[in-house]
């Protein structure tokens, strides 16, 4: 069973930069079919930010394209999520997922607020 920990999140000022961190266990993150980092805000619904797959393909949302970097390294087992140029807009808990033949495992989520 895979188990995925979430780290770095945090209270930030906009314009600022913040790297969050997924440890994986129970498979290797190169065997996943696709790492992904979603978001939920308050009162609104759970959002997909950014996917990987295990061929390194990315996917973006239109609000993370330019400013987030996702990436996975293989020798630590972790996924990354690069976020730059932060805005008050992305407060939310970011949550790692893990979906590897259509079976979806979740983090725990971490909370990035970005305010002034």
């Amino acid at each position: 069973q895979v188990q995925l920990v979430e780290s770095g999140g945090g209270l930030v000022q906009p314009g600022e930069s913040l790297r969050l961190s997924c440890a994986v266990s129970g498979r290797r993150i190169s065997s996943i079919n696709t790492m992904g980092w979603y978001r939920q805000a308050p009162g609104k619904q759970r959002e997909l930010v950014a996917d990987i797959t295990t061929a390194g393909r990315t996917n973006y949302a239109d609000s993370a394209k330019g400013r987030f970097i996702i990436s996975r390294d293989d020798a630590k087992n972790t996924a990354y999520l690069q976020m730059n140029s932060v805005k008050p807009e992305d407060t939310a808990v970011y949550s790692c997922n893990a979906r590897h033949l259509f079976i979806d495992s979740w983090g725990q989520g971490t909370q990035v607020t970005v305010s002034s």
